[in-house]
């Protein structure tokens, strides 16, 4: 079955070309142009991945990120002219998984969202278990102490990557190649975004552990002793 995306975006013509591209590399496609209507559609339909514009009418992107992540870990790429380091740590510290600066080319786009199943496929096999943890990697889940994490599926890759050796210290480079198999630059603070999120959701559940570790001038490891 063909993966469907929703596509929000306020420009008639750039929302055709991306549809055109994607449906003629077979995935399913949706439009929408108002903010105002896509948190109830996105309930209703569960997209397998949205390509969400931040400049909307009604609702922005930003606040719809933050409104989806309430409820869904729904893969979101957002789209935006907006290229500063500092609009993109926004985008990823509420849960965005991409971040696509406009102008884009539509090969673009088809080869990162086919990239993303790609990797999303390799990860979904077998079922780990370490102290405290459980992975299941065929729903790309994680349980903690019980609890089941609301975990993006970027901050699943980070945290599956840590706990396939715990103690072993990842680079920042091992992590990004665990996120995105593609060459494009990625900076390093992505990784820390991703890494501060996980925190403060493993923090919830136990607030007295160090559970992500950094290593001065190494990376990040597990710590579950």
């Amino acid at each position: 079955m063909s993966k469907q995306i929703l596509i929000v975006e306020d420009e008639p013509k750039l929302a055709a070309s991306l549809e055109e591209y994607l449906t003629s590399d077979g995935f399913q496609c949706h439009w929408i142009y108002n903010g105002g209507i896509v948190v109830e559609w996105v309930r209703t339909h569960s997209p397998d991945l949205i390509l969400l514009d931040i400049k909307l009418p009604q609702q922005d992107g930003i606040s719809l990120c933050k409104e989806i992540r309430a409820f869904s870990s729904i893969p979101i790429f957002m789209i935006t002219s907006q290229v500063t380091e500092k609009d993109r740590l926004v985008g990823l510290s509420i849960g965005a998984d991409d971040y696509i600066c406009k102008p884009y080319s539509g090969k673009e786009v088809v080869a990162r969202v086919k990239s993303f199943f790609r990797r999303q496929d390799v990860l979904s096999k077998t079922w780990i278990t370490s102290k405290g943890f459980h992975l299941n990697e065929e729903n790309l889940q994680i349980h903690y102490n019980g609890n089941l994490l609301d975990l993006t599926l970027c901050e699943y890759r980070v945290l599956a990557t840590l706990l396939k050796k715990s103690g072993k210290v990842y680079s920042r480079t091992e992590l990004i190649d665990a996120l995105h198999e593609d060459e494009r630059e990625i900076l390093n603070r992505t990784v820390d975004s991703h890494i501060k999120n996980l925190r403060h959701k493993l923090n919830k559940i136990s607030p007295n552990k160090d559970i992500i570790q950094s290593v001065y001038g190494a990376g990040y490891k597990i710590s579950i002793d």
